[in-house]
Protein backbone atom coordinates (compact mmCIF):
# COMPACT_ATOMS: atom_id res chain seq x y z
CA UNK A 1 0.00 0.00 0.00
CA UNK A 2 0.93 3.82 -0.58
CA UNK A 3 0.68 5.87 2.04
CA UNK A 4 -0.28 8.61 0.06
CA UNK A 5 -3.72 6.61 -0.89
CA UNK A 6 -4.19 6.36 3.30
CA UNK A 7 -3.49 9.61 3.73
CA UNK A 8 -5.94 10.77 0.72
CA UNK A 9 -9.11 8.57 2.12
CA UNK A 10 -8.77 9.93 5.46
CA UNK A 11 -11.93 11.85 6.74
CA UNK A 12 -10.35 12.89 9.88
CA UNK A 13 -6.72 14.23 11.26
CA UNK A 14 -4.48 11.18 12.14
CA UNK A 15 -0.87 10.77 13.64
CA UNK A 16 1.97 9.34 12.00
CA UNK A 17 5.59 8.39 13.97
CA UNK A 18 9.12 8.64 13.73
CA UNK A 19 11.22 5.80 15.26
CA UNK A 20 14.93 5.52 15.87
CA UNK A 21 15.50 1.75 15.91
CA UNK A 22 18.64 0.67 18.36
CA UNK A 23 22.01 -0.19 17.22
CA UNK A 24 22.17 -3.08 19.71
CA UNK A 25 19.70 -5.92 18.99
CA UNK A 26 19.88 -6.09 22.71
CA UNK A 27 17.50 -3.22 23.37
CA UNK A 28 15.07 -4.41 20.19
CA UNK A 29 12.77 -5.91 22.95
CA UNK A 30 12.36 -2.74 24.52
CA UNK A 31 12.07 -1.31 21.62
CA UNK A 32 9.11 -2.62 20.29
CA UNK A 33 7.82 -2.88 23.46
CA UNK A 34 7.33 1.05 23.05
CA UNK A 35 5.88 0.34 19.08
CA UNK A 36 3.22 -1.59 20.95
CA UNK A 37 2.30 1.09 23.02
CA UNK A 38 2.32 3.62 20.50
CA UNK A 39 -0.59 1.59 18.66
CA UNK A 40 -3.01 2.96 21.04
CA UNK A 41 -2.41 6.16 19.04
CA UNK A 42 -3.40 4.38 15.40
CA UNK A 43 -0.63 5.55 13.40
CA UNK A 44 -1.80 5.94 9.54
CA UNK A 45 2.51 5.03 9.06
CA UNK A 46 5.71 5.25 10.78
CA UNK A 47 8.91 6.09 9.19
CA UNK A 48 12.16 4.37 10.52
CA UNK A 49 15.47 6.03 10.42
CA UNK A 50 18.82 4.97 9.36
CA UNK A 51 22.15 5.56 10.37
CA UNK A 52 24.88 8.27 8.01
CA UNK A 53 26.03 5.80 5.18
CA UNK A 54 23.20 3.53 5.34
CA UNK A 55 25.53 2.29 8.94
CA UNK A 56 22.39 0.40 10.35
CA UNK A 57 20.19 0.04 7.36
CA UNK A 58 20.04 -3.69 7.74
CA UNK A 59 18.55 -3.03 10.91
CA UNK A 60 16.01 -0.70 9.38
CA UNK A 61 15.15 -3.70 6.53
CA UNK A 62 14.95 -5.77 9.33
CA UNK A 63 12.72 -3.28 12.20
CA UNK A 64 10.31 -1.75 9.08
CA UNK A 65 9.14 -5.89 8.73
CA UNK A 66 8.97 -6.00 11.94
CA UNK A 67 6.79 -3.55 12.48
CA UNK A 68 4.59 -4.24 9.89
CA UNK A 69 3.60 -7.76 10.16
CA UNK A 70 4.31 -8.17 13.68
CA UNK A 71 2.76 -4.34 15.01
CA UNK A 72 0.71 -3.75 12.06
CA UNK A 73 1.90 -0.54 11.10
CA UNK A 74 2.91 0.31 7.33
CA UNK A 75 6.25 1.76 7.72
CA UNK A 76 8.02 3.99 5.59
CA UNK A 77 11.64 3.61 5.41
CA UNK A 78 13.99 6.24 5.45
CA UNK A 79 16.70 6.59 2.56
CA UNK A 80 19.95 8.36 2.14
CA UNK A 81 22.51 10.29 -0.48
CA UNK A 82 25.28 9.70 1.65
CA UNK A 83 27.26 6.71 0.32
CA UNK A 84 24.67 5.48 -1.81
CA UNK A 85 25.03 4.10 -5.15
CA UNK A 86 21.90 3.48 -7.73
CA UNK A 87 22.89 0.07 -7.26
CA UNK A 88 23.27 -0.54 -3.08
CA UNK A 89 19.74 1.69 -3.30
CA UNK A 90 18.11 -0.57 -6.25
CA UNK A 91 19.36 -3.82 -3.93
CA UNK A 92 17.25 -2.09 -1.00
CA UNK A 93 14.48 -1.32 -2.05
CA UNK A 94 14.00 -4.55 -3.79
CA UNK A 95 14.65 -6.64 -0.15
CA UNK A 96 12.05 -3.72 1.35
CA UNK A 97 9.48 -5.41 -1.29
CA UNK A 98 10.37 -8.83 -0.73
CA UNK A 99 9.33 -7.83 3.07
CA UNK A 100 6.27 -6.10 1.54
CA UNK A 101 7.22 -2.77 2.27
CA UNK A 102 6.85 -0.29 0.08
CA UNK A 103 7.14 3.41 1.19
CA UNK A 104 10.41 5.59 1.52
CA UNK A 105 11.12 8.95 2.72
CA UNK A 106 14.06 10.01 0.32
CA UNK A 107 16.65 12.17 2.38
CA UNK A 108 19.93 13.73 1.23
CA UNK A 109 21.33 12.91 4.64
CA UNK A 110 23.66 14.70 7.01
CA UNK A 111 27.46 15.47 6.01
CA UNK A 112 29.70 12.71 7.58
CA UNK A 113 32.35 14.50 9.97
CA UNK A 114 34.80 12.75 7.57
CA UNK A 115 37.27 15.47 6.31
CA UNK A 116 36.96 13.66 2.82
CA UNK A 117 33.91 13.62 2.53
CA UNK A 118 32.71 15.61 -0.65
CA UNK A 119 29.22 15.71 -2.23
CA UNK A 120 30.33 16.04 -5.37
CA UNK A 121 31.44 12.92 -5.31
CA UNK A 122 28.40 11.14 -4.00
CA UNK A 123 26.71 9.29 -7.01
CA UNK A 124 23.41 10.48 -5.88
CA UNK A 125 23.62 14.27 -4.80
CA UNK A 126 20.24 15.28 -3.83
CA UNK A 127 16.83 13.81 -2.44
CA UNK A 128 15.44 14.40 -6.02
CA UNK A 129 17.97 12.13 -7.32
CA UNK A 130 16.94 9.18 -4.51
CA UNK A 131 13.17 10.17 -5.59
CA UNK A 132 13.75 10.70 -9.39
CA UNK A 133 15.45 7.06 -9.27
CA UNK A 134 12.66 5.69 -7.06
CA UNK A 135 10.19 6.88 -9.02
CA UNK A 136 11.11 5.91 -12.57
CA UNK A 137 12.58 2.29 -11.46
CA UNK A 138 10.33 1.09 -8.79
CA UNK A 139 6.38 2.76 -9.71
CA UNK A 140 5.18 0.70 -7.03
CA UNK A 141 6.81 2.33 -4.28
CA UNK A 142 5.26 4.98 -2.36
CA UNK A 143 7.70 8.22 -2.03
CA UNK A 144 7.63 11.21 0.75
CA UNK A 145 9.84 14.39 1.40
CA UNK A 146 11.55 16.81 3.68
CA UNK A 147 9.54 20.05 4.15
CA UNK A 148 11.18 22.96 6.03
CA UNK A 149 9.31 25.62 6.84
CA UNK A 150 11.76 28.03 8.27
CA UNK A 151 13.76 26.46 4.79
CA UNK A 152 17.17 24.42 5.12
CA UNK A 153 19.96 26.11 6.92
CA UNK A 154 21.86 25.80 4.22
CA UNK A 155 19.47 27.64 2.00
CA UNK A 156 20.69 30.98 0.82
CA UNK A 157 17.23 32.27 0.37
CA UNK A 158 13.65 31.02 1.46
CA UNK A 159 12.65 31.08 -2.54
CA UNK A 160 15.60 28.66 -3.05
CA UNK A 161 14.33 26.58 -0.32
CA UNK A 162 10.86 26.31 -2.48
CA UNK A 163 12.36 26.00 -5.58
CA UNK A 164 14.16 22.62 -4.38
CA UNK A 165 11.04 21.61 -2.64
CA UNK A 166 9.75 21.86 -5.75
CA UNK A 167 12.30 19.93 -7.55
CA UNK A 168 11.62 17.55 -5.01
CA UNK A 169 8.26 16.94 -5.45
CA UNK A 170 8.53 17.57 -9.55
CA UNK A 171 10.91 14.18 -9.60
CA UNK A 172 8.08 12.34 -8.45
CA UNK A 173 7.28 12.57 -4.46
CA UNK A 174 3.79 11.99 -3.25
CA UNK A 175 3.62 14.35 -0.05
CA UNK A 176 6.25 16.09 3.04
CA UNK A 177 7.16 15.75 5.81
CA UNK A 178 8.21 18.62 7.59
CA UNK A 179 11.34 18.99 9.73
CA UNK A 180 10.35 19.90 13.37
CA UNK A 181 9.32 23.44 14.09
CA UNK A 182 8.20 25.45 17.33
CA UNK A 183 6.29 28.30 15.60
CA UNK A 184 3.10 27.20 13.68
CA UNK A 185 2.60 30.53 11.48
CA UNK A 186 6.11 28.90 9.92
CA UNK A 187 3.87 25.94 8.73
CA UNK A 188 0.83 27.64 7.27
CA UNK A 189 3.43 30.23 5.57
CA UNK A 190 5.12 27.47 3.82
CA UNK A 191 2.26 25.23 3.07
CA UNK A 192 0.86 28.37 1.77
CA UNK A 193 3.88 29.42 -0.31
CA UNK A 194 3.72 26.06 -1.83
CA UNK A 195 0.38 26.17 -2.92
CA UNK A 196 0.69 29.71 -4.50
CA UNK A 197 3.35 27.86 -6.32
CA UNK A 198 0.98 25.34 -7.58
CA UNK A 199 2.30 22.73 -5.00
CA UNK A 200 -0.71 20.98 -3.57
CA UNK A 201 0.65 17.85 -2.37
CA UNK A 202 -0.28 16.97 1.33
CA UNK A 203 2.24 18.72 4.15
CA UNK A 204 2.58 16.83 7.52
CA UNK A 205 3.70 19.16 10.31
CA UNK A 206 6.36 17.18 12.28
CA UNK A 207 6.06 17.96 15.95
CA UNK A 208 8.62 17.12 18.79
CA UNK A 209 7.84 17.37 22.35
CA UNK A 210 10.79 18.83 24.61
CA UNK A 211 11.96 16.58 27.15
CA UNK A 212 14.66 18.51 28.67
CA UNK A 213 16.87 21.40 27.68
CA UNK A 214 20.34 19.29 26.87
CA UNK A 215 18.21 18.07 24.49
CA UNK A 216 16.60 20.69 22.55
CA UNK A 217 19.94 21.92 22.96
CA UNK A 218 21.34 19.08 20.98
CA UNK A 219 18.59 18.79 18.56
CA UNK A 220 18.54 22.46 17.41
CA UNK A 221 22.46 22.05 16.66
CA UNK A 222 21.77 19.12 14.97
CA UNK A 223 18.72 19.81 12.17
CA UNK A 224 19.02 23.53 12.44
CA UNK A 225 15.43 24.40 13.20
CA UNK A 226 14.54 27.97 14.83
CA UNK A 227 12.59 28.16 18.43
CA UNK A 228 11.06 31.57 19.78
CA UNK A 229 12.52 33.13 21.99
CA UNK A 230 9.57 33.30 24.06
CA UNK A 231 9.49 29.40 24.58
CA UNK A 232 13.24 29.26 25.33
CA UNK A 233 13.24 31.46 27.88
CA UNK A 234 9.67 29.90 29.75
CA UNK A 235 12.48 26.60 28.99
CA UNK A 236 15.45 28.17 30.83
CA UNK A 237 12.44 29.28 34.10
CA UNK A 238 10.91 26.54 34.28
CA UNK A 239 14.59 24.33 34.87
CA UNK A 240 15.54 26.84 37.15
CA UNK A 241 12.45 26.13 39.26
CA UNK A 242 11.86 22.52 38.78
CA UNK A 243 14.67 20.89 36.48
CA UNK A 244 14.08 18.29 33.87
CA UNK A 245 10.39 17.34 34.83
CA UNK A 246 9.38 21.44 34.77
CA UNK A 247 11.16 21.61 31.25
CA UNK A 248 9.26 18.44 29.72
CA UNK A 249 6.18 19.64 31.34
CA UNK A 250 6.29 23.29 29.75
CA UNK A 251 7.39 21.56 26.50
CA UNK A 252 4.31 19.46 26.24
CA UNK A 253 1.83 22.09 27.10
CA UNK A 254 3.71 23.79 24.02
CA UNK A 255 3.36 20.55 21.90
CA UNK A 256 0.24 20.24 22.90
CA UNK A 257 -1.12 24.19 21.73
CA UNK A 258 0.98 23.44 18.64
CA UNK A 259 -1.20 20.12 17.66
CA UNK A 260 -4.53 21.68 18.21
CA UNK A 261 -3.63 25.15 16.10
CA UNK A 262 -2.52 23.32 13.20
CA UNK A 263 -5.20 21.00 12.95
CA UNK A 264 -7.80 23.76 13.74
CA UNK A 265 -5.57 25.42 10.51
CA UNK A 266 -6.34 22.54 8.38
CA UNK A 267 -3.04 20.30 8.28
CA UNK A 268 -3.86 16.65 7.55
CA UNK A 269 -2.21 15.36 10.30
CA UNK A 270 0.34 15.15 12.70
CA UNK A 271 3.81 13.54 12.85
CA UNK A 272 5.28 13.06 16.22
CA UNK A 273 9.26 12.54 16.30
CA UNK A 274 8.75 10.16 19.05
CA UNK A 275 12.71 9.80 20.44
CA UNK A 276 10.99 6.39 20.90
CA UNK A 277 9.47 7.84 24.17
CA UNK A 278 6.19 6.29 24.42
CA UNK A 279 5.24 7.66 27.91
CA UNK A 280 5.25 11.26 26.00
CA UNK A 281 3.56 10.50 23.20
CA UNK A 282 0.61 8.88 25.44
CA UNK A 283 0.39 11.78 27.53
CA UNK A 284 0.62 14.32 24.36
CA UNK A 285 -2.42 12.52 22.80
CA UNK A 286 -4.49 11.93 25.70
CA UNK A 287 -4.10 15.92 26.30
CA UNK A 288 -4.78 16.80 22.55
CA UNK A 289 -7.56 14.14 21.92
CA UNK A 290 -7.41 14.41 17.86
Amino acid sequence: MKIIDAIKSQSKPFYSLEFFPPKEKKQWDSFFSTVERLKALNPLFASVTYGAGGSTQDNTLEITSRMKHEAGIEPMAHLTCVGASKEKINGFINKLREADVHNVLALRGDRPADEKFSWTDQQLRYASDLVGLVSNEHPDFGISVAGYPAAHPESPTFADDLHYTRVKIDAGSDFVVTQLFFDVREYFDFVSRLRSNGINKPVIPGILPIQSLSSIRRILSLCGANIPGQLYLSLEEANEKGGDDAVKETGLKFAVNQIRQLVDGGAPGIHLYTLNKADMCLELADRVKL
